[in-house]
């Protein structure tokens, strides 16, 4: 049900990616028809490995389409790296003065080599490479955190038009990078330490290093405790095994 929604609402696209913004309240629903390629691999991704498990060769060709688009139209080189644009329309440095911007919580470690056994390029392992080593370039503000949406024109800093901040998608950055296998203590630690306040994850202020919302909830808390794990072997809490979804 859900890829038939999807297919049927979000491929709209003459590119093979699926449109992000999709409002049940509106008609059309379709509001924004950009894609957001973080969105895109997870599409391709658990295609994958849906097709792998039940043997649907279906999933696999349509997992495989979308692989090869996002490569054709968001994974691009700029300076010598090569980078995952948010989305096709709008982040490159042709679209704006301080571009290419990305996001670094678009890289999805752990789905990359997939892409790269769905659509064969070199392209993908340097992504990977190329992701992590910015990751350690962009250390902003009192806490050392990369921002959301960055600039790389030059130097990596926080792109005009947006909050300097270290916010809800920047959650996932150290759970990606624990999920695909980076293990970097440097890396692992700074980021650990710097999104947090008393033990829990929290959105900071990249400016003032001020955490804006503390985010204590077990489903926020279990990506410190999965990086705990990861760097000095420290075993899960007992909330952290347990979810209790909010009604």
């Amino acid at each position: 049900q859900i890829w038939y929604l999807t297919r049927t609402d979000c491929l709209l696209r003459d590119d093979g990616l699926a449109v992000w913004k999709w409002d049940p309240n509106v008609k059309p629903h379709v509001t924004d028809t950009n894609n957001a390629s973080d969105g895109d691999m997870l599409i391709a991704y658990a295609l994958a490995l849906a097709g792998t498990a039940w043997k649907r060769e279906d999933y696999i060709l349509a997992a495989s389409r979308m692989a090869q688009a996002l490569l054709a139209e968001t994974v691009v080189r700029s300076a010598g790296r090569t980078l995952l644009l948010p989305g096709s329309e709008g982040f490159t440095g042709t679209d704006r003065d301080d571009g290419p911007v990305v996001n670094p919580s678009y890289w999805i470690y752990e789905a990359i080599p997939v892409m790269a056994a769905l659509a064969p390029s070199d392209a993908w392992k340097q992504l990977s490479e190329d992701g992590v080593a910015l990751l350690k370039t962009m250390q902003f503000g009192p806490r050392k955190l990369p921002a959301e949406w960055v600039s790389l024109s030059g130097q990596p800093q926080p792109a005009q038009g947006f909050d300097a901040e270290f916010a809800y998608n920047a959650i996932r950055i150290p759970l990606y990078l624990v999920r695909g296998g980076v293990t970097d203590k440097a890396l692992l630690t700074r980021l650990q330490q710097g999104m947090s306040k008393d033990g829990a994850p929290a959105t900071i202020d990249l400016t003032t290093g001020r955490p804006k919302t503390v985010l204590p909830d077990p489903g926020y808390r279990i990506v410190n405790d999965v990086v705990a794990c990861v760097l000095d072997g420290t075993k899960l809490p007992g909330s952290a095994l347990r979810l209790a979804p909010a009604l």
